[in-house]
């Protein structure tokens, strides 16, 4: 048995009792939370919690880039689906004549991409350049159109859009700008040997976004700390996660670690050992 679906009054309750049942630990397996249930009131419209988990494939790599490389890939095509299945207009026209995004993750047979007298500076000036394309012609595409800047810093491209209808390349929950950021990524990479952090900032969000992680983190925080049990937060995009682990990170009296596979990775809170 590779996969089961499991159910109890609480996530935390289910993905113990799916874990159990597969025999494996939350390092082993891919965790997807389905419903985070309902409490209902004196037991009436009560619904249970439902995860989905998968016992991870161990996959074997001759290089330690190849993990990054797997990761990115399977990032984009979870992205992208996911994409395509809420905002089914829209994802036509991010995806649209982009032919750098279907092969994002260059193969052994793309030898020649990286010559032998390739320039790094060359290759960021190209990232630089089709990316700001890709987000001008997207935005204008999607009827929002953006003025696209980038600045260059701690080894990090932060790409920031300006637009009159900064709400749609946003998206509900931030689902659309996210989306463009990790596509942004990838697309960077076909460009780019090292790795370059990309950041796609539209308006003033990812620094009201960094705000109310910081909130979440605080009050995550003083939950675990106060019942001495785990807190399974909601699925976020890696850099989300990481800025609320650099947060928590100041505490010693927790713990965190990631858990399920993007786009639905999550963040697990706990007390320290």
């Amino acid at each position: 048995m590779d996969k089961v679906i499991a159910k109890d009054t609480t996530v935390d309750k289910a993905i113990r009792k799916g874990l159990d049942l597969l025999g494996v630990d939350s390092h082993e397996a891919n965790i997807v939370v389905i419903s985070e249930g309902k409490k209902g009131i004196f037991g009436f419209g009560q619904k249970e919690a439902v995860v989905e988990i998968t016992r991870k494939e161990i996959r074997d790599f001759d290089e330690p880039s190849d993990i990054q490389l797997a990761e990115i890939e399977e990032t984009v095509e979870d992205i992208v689906e996911d994409l395509e299945e809420d905002y089914p207009e829209t994802a036509e026209k991010i995806l649209a004549d982009q032919p750098e995004i279907d092969r994002v993750i260059y193969s052994d047979e793309d030898a020649e991409h990286f010559p032998e007298d390739y320039d790094e500076e060359s290759g960021r000036d190209e990232a630089i350049a089709a990316v700001t394309a890709y987000l001008t012609s997207v935005a204008e595409a999607y009827g929002a159109p953006a003025i696209v800047t980038v600045e260059e810093k701690n080894n990090m491209l932060i790409f920031q859009m300006e637009s009159e209808k900064a709400g749609l390349l946003i998206g509900k929950y931030g689902k659309i700008v996210n989306a463009l950021q990790i596509l942004a990524q990838a697309l960077v990479q076909r460009y780019v040997r090292r790795r370059l952090s990309v950041i796609v900032n539209v308006g003033d969000y990812r620094e009201r976004r960094a705000a109310v992680l910081e909130s979440i983190a605080d009050r995550t925080a003083e939950r675990v700390i106060k019942t001495k049990q785990p807190v399974f937060l909601e699925p976020l995009p890696a850099f989300e996660r990481k800025q609320i682990h650099a947060r928590l990170s100041q505490n010693k009296r927790i713990k965190t670690h990631s858990e399920g596979k993007e786009p639905h990775r999550y963040l697990v809170v706990e007390i320290a050992d």
